[in-house]
């Protein structure tokens, strides 16, 4: 790779790094030279995977290491690169299953490395400025230049964009509101029917977090006022984020709602946090490290944060899905939120969106319902729709980045925004309305909440009751529950929409194929 004595390497733009000015933000001035960064280069695999040419059938890890992790021949070479250019890799959190190379320098020395120009950038706060994080980031505008040697062996470069990438979906009911009904997440479970018998026992669920954290005193109160015994839970550090609870009207809500939700559901199930910076970086990184963490092992993995389509570069969603698709060939689960904010996702342009990476068509993408009843009976169940009196609502639609699954061939799915077809979302549902929220208790404060935040935690708990069981991992699930719409699998919504977005019959983009009869699933799937 090094060029003749006297020139320097040829240079090829990386395909698509390409970073416009962030909207809604001003320039501040250049990086800082000095400052330290860390830089995540995702290679590609060694053979492309195909889930769906798997028909259902789970890899090995020594499968998914022979065939689809990176070539051990690039990784040297995007070693070379970084050694000649000043950089340090970290071996520690570089890997060959992840095709992760992480390297650590100074914003100069990045800068000459990836032949960019890092700024400071401060966010207005304004309409469609949803992400949560810090208000001011670090970016490039233009491509990352790579050495034509390098280049072709490059997925993306993360960690040279800092901005907030996502924000979390709980929503808390407004001020003055009173929830009509709430209840605590094994009541919500004994609606559904969950199977009964099964605590998850034998199963991890990881949860992504993108800041917050818990405190253990929290929850052990928690459990021990439902008169359980608390779940095993770890964090486990990312990019270097931690367990870091600080702000009951932030992060930290999201973190209790879904390790509570989780947990309580499933209280024989060991749970791993997965912490990690509020970036595409991190974001990545941490549903990569979940996906191959062969020392928590989790089944089945809960997401609940996201952000617009249209909010996400070429690159770092390309990366994200990819990293949930290792997961589906390995038989690992992953539930996504699908938004709070109805039909356009809280964007401000006219247009629908849908929320990533709910959208990925290699996860579960849980919507939100308004759910009613008492002991195992459902006495009423709609689409969550608060928008008319400033609330949220179940996210939906149709992907304009995805094309339309196989799986999703037979279910009608609606027309997208821009006039084509493409990956409908939600998949299933389930109670996500504030008025008839969970039960939660966050840095000591007992709240009623809800959103779609809610929805992912209790399927992935669902999941590992399944797994147990079933004594084995159901892994990617959407093939196997298309085929049971209109069964009773799920409990058919056909009340409310969610803005642009009307529920009926069937498959719709707001409540998906329904909310779950849990029971009825687990017969359905030993049939499987």
């Amino acid at each position: 790779m090094t060029p003749p004595s006297g020139s320097a390497p040829q240079r090829v733009p990386l395909v698509a790094s390409h970073r416009m000015k962030p909207a809604n933000a001003e320039v501040q001035g250049a990086a800082a030279p000095n400052e330290p960064m860390s830089v995540s280069i995702i290679l590609h695999r060694r053979q492309p995977l195909n889930v769906a040419a798997l028909h259902g059938r789970q890899l090995t890890r020594e499968e998914f290491h022979k065939q689809h992790a990176a070539d051990p021949k690039a990784m040297k070479i995007l070693r070379q690169f970084a050694v000649e250019n000043g950089l340090t890799v970290s071996e520690e959190e570089s890997s060959l299953d992840r095709r992760t190379l992480v390297v650590h320098g100074t914003a100069s020395q990045m800068q000459k490395a990836f032949g960019v120009t890092l700024q400071r950038y401060a966010r207005a706060l304004g309409p469609g400025t949803q992400a949560q994080g810090s208000p001011t980031w670090r970016g490039y505008e233009g491509a990352i230049q790579l050495p034509s040697a390098c280049a072709p062996h490059v997925q993306a470069v993360l960690g040279l964009d800092t901005r907030p990438i996502a924000h979390t979906h709980y929503r808390r009911l407004r001020p003055g509101q009173v929830a009509n009904v709430s209840y605590s997440p094994p009541q919500v479970a004994e609606l559904y029917d969950f199977p009964a018998g099964a605590d998850g026992s034998g199963q991890t669920i990881g949860i992504i977090e993108l800041g917050g954290g818990y405190e253990t005193s929290d929850l052990e109160k928690y459990f021990q006022n439902l008169k359980l015994t608390p779940p095993n839970v770890v964090a486990v550090s990312v990019d270097g984020g931690k367990n870091a609870p600080s702000n009951p009207q932030g992060a930290d809500g999201e973190v209790a709602l879904d390790i509570e939700v989780a947990g309580s559901i499933a209280p024989g199930a060991s749970i791993a946090v997965y912490f990690t910076p509020n970036t595409d970086q991190g974001f990545v990184d941490a549903v990569s490290t979940a996906v191959h963490d062969t020392t928590n092992h989790p089944s089945v993995i809960s997401i609940s944060w996201g952000g617009p389509e249209s909010s996400w570069s070429q690159q770092a969603t390309t990366a994200l899905d990819d990293a949930c698709q290792s997961a589906a060939a390995l038989g690992i689960t992953i539930t996504v939120a699908c938004g709070d904010s109805g039909s356009t996702d809280g964007v401000t342009d006219g247009a629908n969106h849908v929320d990533f990476p709910a959208s990925s068509p290699h996860v579960l993408a849980c919507g939100g319902t308004d759910l009613v009843g008492t002991g195992s009976t459902i006495q009423s169940e709609v689409v969550w729709n608060d928008l008319a009196q400033d609330g949220g609502a179940t996210g939906g639609g149709v992907s304009t980045v995805f094309p339309l699954p196989t799986w999703q061939q037979n279910a009608n799915v609606s027309t997208a925004t821009n006039g084509g077809t493409g990956r409908g979302v939600p998949d299933i549902a389930a109670d996500a309305a504030p008025e008839t929220g969970y039960n939660i208790l966050v840095d000591g404060t007992s709240e009623v909440v809800g959103g779609t935040s809610a929805v992912a935690p209790l399927w992935a708990a669902l999941v590992a009751l399944l797994n147990q069981q079933l004594g084995k991992q159901v892994g990617f699930l959407n093939p196997v529950l298309y085929p049971l719409l209109g069964t009773s699998a799920f409990h058919d919504i056909t009340k409310g929409n969610n803005g642009a977005f009307s529920a009926g019959a069937g498959w719709d983009a707001c409540s998906g194929l329904g909310s779950p009869n849990g029971s009825s699933l687990l017969s359905s799937l030993k049939e499987t």
